[in-house]
């Protein structure tokens, strides 16, 4: 068996971080590394944790998305970002990618969909 799934998450709504740190951390090929609530913490957090995959709220305190996923991408190439939010429009999404996200979920779509999420963009669909 592969060696599980490092994931890291940044999310604001703390009740919400910890569903999705409780869910990770049922399906025995995640290992949820680092949690935070800040986007300023993002680049820290993949540093030191080197997760394969960040899972990262669109809409933060002070950094959106974009500007989180830019850097990110630029200080820890190798980790593949997953966003995840309540609404985005195809602007957004696009400013997303360009940035480096590998894929946008809603907060909506099933616990199942973001785990999926999760293991396409680590490459292990």
């Amino acid at each position: 068996m592969d060696d599980p799934i490092r994931v890291a998450l940044i999310e604001d709504n703390e009740d919400f971080r910890e569903a999705l740190e409780l869910l990770f951390g049922l399906q025995p090929d995640l290992e949820v590394v680092a949690t935070a609530a800040h986007g300023r913490d993002a680049v820290g957090l993949c540093e030191r944790s080197d997760p394969h995959v960040l899972v990262l709220d669109y809409r933060l305190p002070g950094l959106d998305g974009v500007q989180v996923t830019s850097a990110v991408s630029a200080a820890c190439p190798g980790v593949a970002i997953v966003v995840v939010t309540a609404a985005v429009s195809d602007h957004e999404q696009e400013a997303l990618r360009e940035a480096g996200a590998v894929a946008c979920v809603r907060k909506d779509e099933s616990l199942d969909d973001i785990v999926a999420a999760v293991r396409n963009a680590a490459g292990r669909a």
